[in-house]
């Protein structure tokens, strides 16, 4: 078992082409190639950088070709809902001001007097929302095992069917909740009347947490995503998680096989794994934001091994 697994790309071309030639792949044939390696994109294709189609281009062809597989981020699930009516008028993701300001550099990217958007959109329809194979598991943001089980329960496998994506948008719909949680993370809620301002300045009454470590008796700031304290979170990292904010029977247990997954933005000078266990591997070490595009080169390890983590 080889395989790479490359993480969050956002519309970066040019990285994604010196990442691959860094691990070895040549372009043959219409697509990225290696004798005897094959890709796994944990998804983010799209937005915040200007080459979304180029991006789009190269992955697609590597899946197409058989030397990857393509998995579904939270914003190739948010371009399908911006891009789909809602019965009554609208859209399922709303055209405000952010949202639209999120997208913007993908619309950029793509002709849509040639039928680009169409074609693309349809193709983040059939990605899939996670991968298990016999040697390690890989998902957008978060492995949860309830979440997963309530897909099952309405008969979705691992895409999302045509007429279930108006109910994966409701928010009164319970794969609503399973969608939010496997594509965007886990977020644990504040107690009551506590919050903070995130960078830009908006109001925050959850914190998004690390779903592989156990909350009992933690405070919020033992459980943020990131490899350094967050100051923004100054106002509420000391307060004890409340009872109930989180259910420990869905942590991720570190007799488990690996998990990869992407989402959250961490920025240290180097990729590296999160010390609480050497079963999750996080791929976003921020490419957008002046870090590295990253991949983790897996051979069926048990566990993960730092030194395996390749960047550009």
């Amino acid at each position: 078992m080889h395989v790479d697994l490359i993480g969050d790309i956002h519309g970066h071309a040019y990285a994604l082409v010196a990442l691959l030639n860094k691990l070895g792949y040549q372009w043959q044939r219409g697509a990225y190639r290696h004798p005897e390696r094959r890709v796994v994109f944990v998804g983010d294709y799209i937005d915040r950088g200007p080459n979304a189609l180029e991006v789009l281009e190269i992955v697609r062809a590597m899946v197409e070709e058989g030397q990857a597989v393509a998995l579904m981020g939270n914003h190739e699930y948010n371009a399908v809902c911006f891009h789909t009516p809602k019965e009554g008028g609208g859209y399922l993701r709303p055209h405000t001001y952010k949202n639209i300001m999120q997208h913007l550099p993908t619309l950029k990217s793509l002709d849509t007097r040639k039928g680009q958007l169409d074609f693309w959109v349809g193709w983040f329809r059939q990605l899939p929302l996670y991968l298990e194979t016999e040697g390690f598991r890989a998902i957008h943001a978060c492995w949860s095992k309830k979440q997963l089980e309530v897909l099952q329960q309405f008969g979705v496998a691992d895409t999302i069917p045509e007429s279930l994506w108006a109910d994966t948008a409701n928010e009164k719909h319970p794969l609503f909740t399973a969608v939010e949680i496997l594509l965007k993370g886990l977020e644990l809620p504040l107690p009551e009347g506590a919050f903070f301002r995130d960078k830009d300045g908006h109001k925050r009454e959850r914190v998004r947490a690390k779903w592989w470590v156990d909350p009992s008796e933690k405070k919020y700031g033992e459980l943020l995503v990131a490899h350094a304290p967050d100051p923004q979170l100054a106002p509420v990292q000391d307060l004890p998680v409340s009872v109930g904010a989180a259910d420990p029977q869905d942590v991720y247990p570190n007799a488990d096989k690996p998990v990869f997954f992407g989402h959250y933005w961490l920025k240290a000078p180097q990729p590296i794994l999160f010390p609480e266990s050497q079963k999750v591997g996080c791929l976003d070490f921020s490419v957008a934001k002046n870090g590295f595009l990253t991949a983790y080169r897996f051979d069926g390890e048990s566990y993960l091994d730092p030194a395996k983590f390749v960047w550009v």
